[in-house]
């Protein structure tokens, strides 16, 4: 059975970042890429606010440099999935693809979550060209058009008003007759001249061409009339699910599934394993945030393994 100091599961921004920072530590850490390598930036064309890349740079490509970065100092990178993992003994075991078991001294979970879509097949054909999960990443590339959000929660809210500084018009697209969000971010979208919030509202069908997204048709619930709306952006809201299945029953989490952290730390309630990234982070979700996590995570294990090199010693 192999013997690993320092395990990472996950490798997006987070997940390589912490092999950095313990490769350079002299740990030796082993990355497993999971079933998406590289993560959610893979799947963006564009990233213009990481800082260091003036011009920007390209999803794929930043995560390919930063997996060439953490293999320079040592970093082992292989292709995998975490099948299931037993917590409860130390060290710590961890199987890949059902039949190769690890066993680890530090385990840092840096497997992501994944925007939730409405499962409509024009998501995936206008997705990075006018279809879009995070107005923060994508909302400047759509300064002076229309766009529309779907989603009734604070997220959704947020997102419209952040866009309606950006963007001539936004129309929220709410299935009922509220909101979910909380009553100042309601207020607050209420307030905005140029939102305009079209209730009782499902998204039939995000239309577009060769160009990208150029409207949106929706379905009034209540009538059953259907209308499109002319847009260039199309921004879903309707939540995240971090990719956490595979740790239920071993590591606390909240209601939505997000790994509970001891604040200021990336400590789970089980001795030698870390969380950062997405998977922990429901509120900030950015790539500079995740990698900043790995920083902290890598940190973290370190100070954990030199801690138990002590106690070994007396």
């Amino acid at each position: 059975m192999e013997k690993v100091k320092v395990l990472i599961i996950g490798s997006g921004p987070a997940g390589y970042t912490a092999a950095i920072y313990a490769a350079r530590a002299g740990l030796t850490p082993v990355l497993y890429t999971g079933g998406q390598p590289g993560g959610q930036l893979t799947t963006t064309n564009d990233v213009e606010n990481f800082p260091g890349y003036p011009e920007g740079i390209n999803g794929p490509q930043m995560m390919m440099d930063l997996q060439k970065q953490a293999e320079r100092f040592g970093t082992k990178v292989s292709f995998g999935l975490v099948t299931s993992v037993d917590f409860s003994s130390y060290p710590l075991k961890v199987t890949i693809d059902e039949k190769d078991t690890l066993l680890a001294e530090t385990v840092i979970v840096a497997t992501g979550a994944s925007a939730k879509y409405l499962g409509i097949p024009s998501e995936e054909v206008y997705a990075n060209r006018g279809v879009s999960a995070c107005a923060v990443c994508d909302g400047y590339f759509y300064r002076g058009k229309e766009v529309a959000v779907v989603g009734a929660g604070d997220s959704a809210a947020e997102e419209s008003t952040y866009l309606s500084k950006l963007c001539t018009k936004v129309h929220l697209i709410v299935r009922r007759d509220e909101m979910r969000a909380s009553k100042i971010m309601q207020q607050r979208v209420i307030n905005t001249p140029n939102i305009e919030i079209h209730w009782n509202s499902e998204t039939d069908e995000i239309l577009g061409d060769d160009n990208g997204v150029t409207g949106v048709r929706i379905l009034n619930n209540t009538t059953g009339v259907k209308k499109v709306i002319p847009i260039q952006g199309f921004f879903l809201a309707i939540g995240h699910k971090p990719s956490t299945d595979v740790f239920k029953g071993q590591l606390d989490m909240d209601e939505s599934g997000y790994v509970k952290v001891i604040p200021g730390t990336t400590k789970t309630n089980v001795e030698g394993v870390f969380a950062v990234g997405d998977v922990a982070d429901r509120v900030y979700r950015q790539a500079i945030t995740a990698a900043g996590s790995g920083c902290m995570g890598a940190l973290d294990a370190e100070k954990f393994l030199a801690a138990k090199e002590m106690e070994v010693a007396h």
